[in-house]
C-alpha cells in the first residue's frame, strides 16, 4: 500500500486546483456536517479532504501539514488552545494512534463556536501509512450549561460515525476490487477484511437488488462521477439490508483515476419507514380514488335513471345513453337496437372527440343488418352475458366490421372492447359496446356498472318500444276513424290529422265532410276531451251520431243537429265532453253565385273564412255550450253569405297552442293570431292543399292532437 499512500498524497496534491471535484465524497449522515481527511504518516501531512472537511479548514492546498491544516479549520481544545504542537487527536492519528473519540472546539472569527467529535484509526500497515479521521461538529444550541450534552451528543454521533462503512477499490486492477475496508464495513456485513480485500464489491447484491440502481453504480463509475444510490445488499448470513453507498472517484495530480472512495451506511431502518409511509399514502390514495370512482358511479346511475326515464323516444334515449358512456366508461360507444327478429332498426354512435357525422360510415355498416356471427355483440346478445376483449389490432376485427376499414376503427381507439346485452321482456333488444385505446382497458367494476346501466337501458328501451306500439295501434285506429275527404261537386277539400306525442300519441281531434239532402253540403270539426284510448273511442261514436244527425232531413238548422246530438249523447251514456263545430253550407241557386252557410258552435274554436281577394276574418266569433254538458241545450245559428271561391277553414285547438320562442305557450288568441297572418299572408288563389301544407308548418310541438279541414266552395 506504499504505492496507495504516494497516489493519494498525489491526488490530494491536486485538490487544490479542483476544490468541488476530485476532493468530495458524499455526506451520508444527511444535514450532519461529516468531514473525512487521509493524513499520510510518512510526512504528517493531510493528503485527501472531502467537501465537508474543505469547508471546515477553506481553501488550503493540499498536502498540508496535520497541525496546519487543524489550525486553518479553527480546530483548539476545549479552553481555546489551539492543537498544534499539543498531543491533540491529529497529532496523534498523524503518529499512529487511534483516537476513539476526543472533543475539540471550533472557533472561527466571525462564527459561533463549536464542539467538534474527533475520531479516526490508522490503516493496516500492509495498506500503507495513512490514517482515517473522521469530524463530526454539533451546533452549541445548550450554552456553556449544556456542555455536558453536547459531549454526550457527541459520542453518540460518533458511534453513528462508525457505523459508517469506508471502503477504497483500485479501477487499474481487473474488476475494481476493494482494496481497504473500515471495520464497520466487516461489522455491518459479516465479511472479514481477508474476505472482502480483492473482490468487487458487488458480491453483496443478491437477487432482489434492483438492476436500476446497478446500472447506475456502474454508469457512474465508467463516467469517472460521484453516484449515490439506496439498494438492497446482503450480509454474509444471508440476512438482507437496504445501503445507501456514495461512490467518489479519486485522481492524481495528472487525472488520472487511481482510486474511488466509497461510503456506506445501514439505512434499512429509514427505508421500511418510508416504505411503511407510502404504502400508507398509496392506501390512502387509492382509498380515495376509489371513493371518487363509487361516486362518479354512483351519480351516473342516478343520471342514468333520471335521463333514461323521462323520454319515451328511442332516437333521444339512445343518444343519451351514449353520451353517458362516454367518457366515463369509454373513448367511444357504438349501440344497436334490435327488432323482433334481431335485425338493428336503430344504432348510436358516439365519440369523446370526433363530431357525428364524421361516424355516419359506422351507422349505415350495421343498420338494416343482423350483427355479424362473429361479434362480440352477437354473442352477447344469444348469451345475455358481457364480452370482455382486449389487446385488440386491426387485423383481429375484420370479422365483425360489415366492410368497415378496420385502420378507422384503430384510430378511434379500439384496443378493447366490452360488449353488454339490453335485456327486455322477452329477450333482449339491444347491445351496447364500448371501446377503450388501451389494451386491457375495463376492469371487473367497469363490467358490472355497465351491466347495471344496460339492464336499466333495456328497461327503458322496452318501455318505450312498447309505447311506441301502443301508440301506433292507437294512431291507426284513430285515423281509421277519420273519414276518406270525398268527392263532391264544386268543393274541393284538404285535411291534416297529427298525433301528440306526450303522454299518449291518440286523442279525440276529429273532422268530417259530407254531402248532405237538399243540395247542401255538411262541414264537422270537433275535439274529444282527453288524450288516450277512450277519448278516440268516443270520438268515433260521437262522430257516428252526428253524421246521423246531420242526415235528419226535417233538422231546421245547423244548431238543431248539435242539440239532437247532446239528445243521442245523454240517452246512450257517451261518456265525455266535446267541442265541435258545425256548418251547413247550402249551394247557390246559380252556378258561381254566392254560398249561404249555417255555423252553430259549441265551444270549439270559431272556423276562418278566406275570400277570394284573401281576406282572413273569423266566420262567426261566437261560441255555445259543450257537447254532452246539457242534454236540452239550446245554441245559436250565424248565417253568412260568402262568395264563390271563398275557403273555410276549421281547426282544433291544438294547432294554436304552439309554443313560441319568444312567448307565452299555450296562448290561444296568439296563436288564432299566428293563423289569421299566415292566412293572410299567403297568394290569393292559392289552392286547399297549399293552404293546408303552410298551416301543417306551424306545428313545432306535438304537446296535443292536431286536426284541420280546409274546404273550398267553387
Amino acid at each position: 500500500m506504499a504505492q496507495q499512500d504516494e497516489v493519494l498524497g498525489a491526488a490530494a496534491a491536486g485538490l487544490s486546483g479542483d476544490p468541488a471535484g476530485v476532493r468530495s465524497l458524499p455526506r451520508v449522515l444527511g444535514d450532519a456536517p461529516v468531514a473525512v481527511v487521509l493524513i499520510d504518516r510518512a510526512s504528517a501531512q493531510v493528503t485527501y479532504a472531502n467537501s465537508a472537511a474543505w469547508e471546515l479548514a477553506g481553501d488550503v492546498p493540499l498536502p498540508v501539514g496535520a497541525d496546519a491544516w487543524g489550525t486553518a479549520a479553527g480546530l483548539t481544545d476545549l479552553d481555546g488552545r489551539p492543537l498544534a504542537g499539543t498531543d491533540g487527536p491529529l497529532t496523534q492519528l498523524a503518529a499512529g494512534q487511534p483516537v476513539a473519540g476526543q472533543a475539540v472546539r471550533r472557533s472561527v472569527a466571525g462564527e459561533p463556536d463549536q464542539l467538534v467529535w474527533v475520531t479516526g484509526f490508522p490503516l493496516a500497515p500492509d495498506e500503507g501509512s495513512l490514517s482515517l479521521v473522521v469530524l463530526l461538529g454539533v451546533d452549541d444550541e445548550g450554552g456553556d450549561a449544556g456542555t455536558d450534552l453536547l459531549l454526550q451528543s457527541l459520542r453518540e454521533r460518533a458511534v453513528v460515525a462508525t457505523d459508517i462503512c469506508f471502503t477504497i477499490s483500485d479501477p487499474r486492477r481487473p474488476g475494481n476490487p476493494l482494496v481497504w475496508v473500515n471495520p464497520s464495513f466487516t461489522r455491518v456485513t459479516g465479511y472479514s477484511a481477508e474476505e472482502s480485500v480483492g473482490r468487487n464489491c458487488s458480491f453483496l447484491q443478491g437477487p432482489a437488488t434492483d438492476p436500476a440502481a446497478v446500472d447506475a453504480i456502474r454508469a457512474g463509475i465508467a463516467a469517472r462521477t460521484q453516484t449515490t444510490v439506496t439498494l438492497l445488499n446482503h450480509r454474509k448470513d444471508g440476512t438482507a439490508f437496504w445501503n445507501q453507498l456514495s461512490i467518489s472517484p479519486v485522481l492524481d495530480g495528472r487525472g488520472e483515476l487511481v482510486s474511488f472512495v466509497g461510503v456506506q451506511s445501514d439505512v434499512t431502518q429509514r427505508v421500511l419507514l418510508e416504505t411503511e409511509r407510502e404504502a400508507a399514502h398509496a392506501a390512502e390514495r387509492a382509498a380515495r380514488r376509489e371513493s371518487e370512482l363509487a361516486q362518479d358511479r354512483l351519480r351516473l346511475m342516478a343520471e342514468a335513471t333520471s335521463q333514461l326515464s323521462s323520454t319515451l323516444d328511442t332516437t333521444v334515449l339512445l343518444d343519451r345513453l351514449a353520451r353517458l358512456c362516454v367518457p366515463l366508461l369509454a373513448d367511444w360507444v357504438f349501440i344497436a337496437r334490435l327488432d323482433g327478429d334481431g335485425v338493428v332498426d336503430e344504432v348510436a354512435v358516439h365519440h369523446t372527440g370526433v363530431p357525428v357525422e364524421q361516424l355516419v360510415d359506422i351507422r349505415t355498416a350495421f343498420l338494416g343488418r343482423h350483427l355479424p356471427d362473429s361479434a362480440p355483440g352477437r354473442a352477447a346478445v344469444k348469451s345475455g352475458l358481457p364480452v370482455v376483449l382486449g389487446g385488440l389490432r386491426p387485423e383481429t376485427m375484420t370479422g365483425y366490421t360489415r366492410g368497415l376499414d378496420c385502420r378507422l376503427l384503430a384510430e378511434l381507439g379500439t384496443r378493447s372492447l366490452l360488449a353488454v346485452p339490453l335485456p327486455a321482456r322477452g329477450g333482449t333488444r339491444g347491445v351496447l359496446t364500448l371501446m377503450r385505446g388501451i389494451d386491457d382497458g375495463f376492469s371487473p367494476a367497469d363490467v358490472d356498472l355497465a351491466q347495471d346501466l344496460g339492464r336499466r337501458a333495456g328497461l327503458a328501451l322496452d318501455n318505450a318500444r312498447l309505447y311506441q306500439q301502443e301508440a301506433s295501434v292507437a294512431e291507426t285506429l284513430q285515423r281509421s276513424l277519420l273519414p276518406e275527404l270525398p268527392e263532391i261537386r264544386g268543393v274541393r277539400a284538404a285535411a291534416h290529422y297529427t298525433a301528440a306525442s306526450a303522454a299518449a300519441a291518440v286523442g279525440g281531434d276529429f273532422y268530417d265532410l259530407l254531402e248532405l239532402p237538399g243540395d247542401r253540403v255538411g262541414l264537422v270539426i270537433g275535439d274529444v276531451a282527453g288524450h288516450d284510448l277512450n277519448a278516440a273511442a268516443t270520438m268515433g261514436q260521437l262522430r257516428g251520431l252526428i253524421r246521423a244527425a246531420c242526415w235528419d232531413r226535417d233538422a231546421p238548422d245547423a244548431a238543431e243537429v248539435l242539440t239532437r246530438v247532446d239528445r243521442l249523447v245523454d240517452v246512450l251514456s257517451v261518456p265525455g265532453l266535446a267541442t265541435a263545430v258545425h256548418l251547413r253550407a247550402h249551394r247557390p241557386a246559380e252556378p258561381g253565385g254566392p254560398w249561404r252557410v249555417e255555423c252553430s258552435n259549441a265551444g270549439h274554436p270559431p272556423v276562418l273564412l278566406r275570400t277570394p281577394d284573401g281576406a282572413v276574418a273569423p266566420l262567426t266569433p261566437e261560441h255555445d255550450l259543450l257537447l254532452g254538458a246539457d242534454a236540452g241545450a239550446r245554441r245559436r245559428v250565424v248565417t253568412t253569405t260568402v262568395p264563390a271561391g271563398s275557403q273555410l277553414v276549421g281547426f282544433t285547438d291544438g294547432l294554436i297552442e304552439q309554443p313560441e320562442d319568444d312567448g307565452p305557450e299555450r296562448d290561444t288568441d296568439l296563436g288564432t293570431a299566428r293563423l289569421t297572418a299566415l292566412l293572410a299572408d299567403l297568394p290569393v288563389g292559392a289552392p286547399v292543399e297549399v293552404v293546408a301544407d303552410a298551416m301543417a308548418g306551424l306545428v313545432t310541438s306535438r304537446l296535443d292532437d292536431v286536426a284541420f279541414l280546409v274546404v273550398e266552395l267553387g
